[in-house]
C-alpha cells in the first residue's frame, strides 16, 4: 500500500499563538486554545486518546477549583482577623486566671489566686516575696470542697505595712499528711492590653499587669 500521499493530509506548522497572560499565569481560555492547538497538531496516526484530553481537562479544573478555594479560604482568614480584633478590644481591663509564679500589686486591689492542690491535701499555704526575693508575707488557705485552695492578698506585709504597687512572687505549699510539698499557683491577673497573632501559631496573647503575655488559651478563666 502506498502512503506516499498521506502526508498531505496535514501540514505541521506552529499553529496559533497562544496568548500569553500577563501575570504568567494560565487561564481558561489560554487553556482552551492550547487545548485546541494540540488536537490540531497531533500525529494522525497516534491521536490523543479521550481518556488522556479528559485527564488534562480535569487536572486544569482541579488545579483551578484549588485557587478559587484558596482565596475563599484567604478572605476567610481575614474576616476571623477582624472578629477576633473586636473580641480581643472587649477583653482589655477584664482579669484573667493564669498559671504563674508572679502577680501585679496596684497599690490598691488585694491580689487573687487559686492554689492547685493534690488530692488528699487538708490545708495550704500561700507565700508572698518582694521583686528581690525577701519575704513579705505567707497566708494561710483553706482547701475548698472543689479541691482548690482560694488566696487574697491585701498588700500588707506581716508587720502591717503597706506595700508599694509592682510585681510581686508568689508559690505555694499545701499539707498531705505529715509532708509539705510544693503546689502551683494561679493568680488573676489585668488584662492591660492584648496582642493579635503574635504567638508561634498565630493565637491571641494576653498582656497581664505583673505577669507578662500569656497566649490566651492557657487562661483558665476571664472575668
Amino acid at each position: 500500500m502506498d502512503f506516499s500521499g498521506i502526508s498531505s493530509i496535514r501540514q505541521f506548522d506552529d499553529g496559533p499563538k497562544v496568548p500569553t497572560s500577563p501575570n504568567n499565569e494560565l487561564g481558561q481560555e489560554e487553556f482552551l486554545r492550547l487545548m485546541i492547538t494540540q488536537l490540531q497538531n497531533q500525529d494522525p496516526f497516534e491521536p490523543m486518546e479521550n481518556g488522556d484530553f479528559l485527564g488534562q481537562m480535569a487536572q486544569f479544573s482541579t488545579v483551578s477549583g484549588i485557587g478559587e478555594l484558596k482565596e475563599s479560604f484567604d478572605a476567610t482568614a481575614q474576616a476571623l482577623k477582624g472578629s477576633q480584633a473586636l473580641q480581643a478590644a472587649s477583653m482589655v481591663d477584664r482579669q484573667a486566671l493564669v498559671k504563674s509564679a508572679s502577680a501585679g500589686f496596684d497599690g490598691e486591689t488585694p491580689v487573687r489566686g487559686v492554689i492547685e492542690v493534690p488530692a488528699g491535701a487538708l490545708q495550704a499555704e500561700v507565700t508572698i516575696r518582694d521583686g528581690s526575693g525577701a519575704l513579705v508575707r505567707r497566708i494561710p488557705a483553706s482547701v475548698g470542697a472543689d479541691g482548690r485552695a482560694t488566696f487574697s492578698w491585701d498588700g500588707f506585709d506581716a508587720e502591717g505595712n503597706q506595700r508599694a504597687a509592682g510585681s510581686y512572687q508568689v508559690s505555694a505549699s499545701v499539707g498531705v499528711g505529715n509532708q509539705s510539698q510544693a503546689a502551683e499557683t494561679l493568680v488573676w491577673g489585668r488584662i492591660e492590653s492584648v496582642t493579635l497573632g503574635s504567638s508561634k501559631n498565630g493565637e491571641i496573647v494576653i498582656n497581664l499587669a505583673g505577669i507578662g503575655p500569656v497566649p490566651l488559651g492557657q487562661a483558665k478563666e476571664i472575668s
